[in-house]
């Protein structure tokens, strides 16, 4: 297992090409707990002067008093008197004449306790710092906190930044940096579980086995992630265990709002707020048949893997955790586990590998499914991927199987029969089809004259790389 800062490249190029400007700077960056924000903070400061002042929860009059402690010490001069951030702040810059970063984390705890906070940095922000070469960072793990009190239009600091990074999971194609020892499938099977989440994945290592990772992280009451979703939700949210409610139903198998509502017992007419915030919040997705705008048939989903793996094994059975029964978890871990990696398997060809292929040029991407009659009765069909581009009227048709030497005649001839039910430019559409495998059994390039791509493992880990 490495632990090191890996694969933000992007984000500190573009905090590099800014810091490189002579004016005024205020960056956001912003992101869900464990993302890596303050390992890209910190490898953004090395070699540049900086205060860099980590926020807690005890009110504004503290932090001022830590702060201005910090300024000191960077300054190596007394510790001044007054403890208003717009004094402290016109203290810094008088004694600072070179470029400096002044990165506020967590500054979502400050706006936690102190509604007027925002109000306060837009002052320090127009009258104090406007004009001088300082590059400000504020950043925060709440999103709503950080959405609410420093990015909406309702926000006294809207418009003031100059720049913002919602820090995203790493992605896949990365994994191999954590992971050296581990070949491509145990890595999908270890995203599966823990997305791209660099703390995550710094806590499973690559010479142990899955089940044993597993077991030593997440199904014993000293493992690092036993409470991990009670504090994600508890930070985030103001009732987390009526989001739990919702979170259970869903990974229940209750898709739609009606289920959803009953199975967590919440009215119809009040759940839509609270699915709402999980959508904010990364944590589910609503989707509808890719082919379609508008929908009656939405769905709802837990699109973070580890909220999925946790609510699917572990929150279930949190009580058997807690006194050490576990053996039967182990059972439907091991029982179900294939099964939930390859819905993972084809999200991860979604979001990840697809874009990259160059088989059509993508506009829309998204799950399709509907019905067909057969013998007088509704069948439900879906198709797991599919790929769009509008404007040349092509449709890619992609199935992903988790499974070694996948039959690939029998997988097109269903694929094709399927595809016939996709009401998408039916009479001028040019069609062709892709399917994703641990391994087939041959591969073929064409099937009734449309053209067929085939990506085993080996395949996915060169497009990655």
């Amino acid at each position: 297992m490495i632990q090191k800062f890996v694969n933000r490249k992007e984000e500190l190029n573009f905090l590099e090409e800014r810091y490189k400007n002579k004016n005024f700077e205020f960056f956001v960056i912003y992101g869900r707990r464990r993302v890596g924000k303050t390992e890209l903070i910190k490898t953004f400061l090395k070699g540049k002067e900086h205060i860099y002042f980590l926020c807690d929860k005890s009110g504004t009059e503290r932090n001022a008093r830590r702060f201005k402690k910090s300024i000191a010490e960077f300054l190596k001069e007394p510790i001044i008197e007054s403890n208003d951030l717009e004094e402290i702040f016109s203290y810094l810059t008088e004694k600072v004449k070179d470029k400096i970063i002044i990165v506020f984390d967590e500054f979502s705890y400050l706006t936690e306790k102190d509604s007027a906070i925002s109000s306060v940095f837009q002052v320090i922000c127009d009258e104090i710092l406007k004009k001088k070469n300082i590059f400000l960072i504020l950043c925060g793990s709440s999103i709503s906190m950080m959405e609410e009190g420093v990015l909406s239009q309702k926000s006294p600091l809207y418009g003031r930044k100059t720049a913002h990074i919602k820090l995203l999971p790493i992605k896949f194609k990365y994994f191999k940096e954590f992971f050296p020892l581990n070949e491509i499938e145990k890595n999908i099977e270890f995203y599966s579980i823990l997305d791209g989440i660099p703390f995550y994945l710094e806590k499973f290592n690559d010479k142990k086995s899955l089940p044993r990772n597993i077991n030593e992280q997440m199904l014993i009451k000293k493992g690092q992630f036993y409470e991990e979703i009670d504090f994600l939700l508890k930070e985030e949210l103001r009732e987390p265990d009526i989001y739990k409610t919702i979170l259970d139903a869903i990974a229940s198998g209750k898709t739609k709002v009606v289920e959803i509502a009953n199975g967590s017992r919440i009215k119809v007419q009040d759940i839509d707020k609270y699915l709402k915030t999980l959508i904010r919040l990364g944590i589910i997705k609503k989707e509808n048949p890719v082919t379609e705008v508008k929908s009656k048939k939405s769905i709802y989903l837990i699109d973070d893997n580890f909220f999925n793996f946790s609510f699917l094994f572990l929150e279930p059975n949190k009580s058997k955790i807690e006194i050490g029964e576990i053996k039967s978890i182990e059972e439907k871990i091991k029982i179900e586990f294939s099964a939930f990696v390859g819905k993972k398997f084809e999200r991860l060809i979604k979001n990840e590998v697809l874009p990259l292929i160059n088989v059509i040029e993508i506009q829309k991407i998204g799950k399709w499914w509907g019905h067909k009659k057969e013998n007088k009765e509704r069948k439900a069909i879906e198709i797991d991927v599919v790929a769009l581009n509008e404007k040349n009227k092509e449709i890619l048709f992609c199935e992903c199987k988790w499974k070694e030497k996948v039959n690939i005649v029998e997988i097109i001839k269903e694929l094709a029969e399927k595809s016939k039910y996709v009401n998408w430019y039916n009479e001028t559409r040019k069609e062709s089809y892709a399917i994703f495998a641990k391994s087939f059994d041959k591969k073929i390039k064409e099937f009734n004259e449309k053209k067929v791509y085939c990506f085993d493992l080996d395949d996915i880990k060169s497009i990655l790389e």
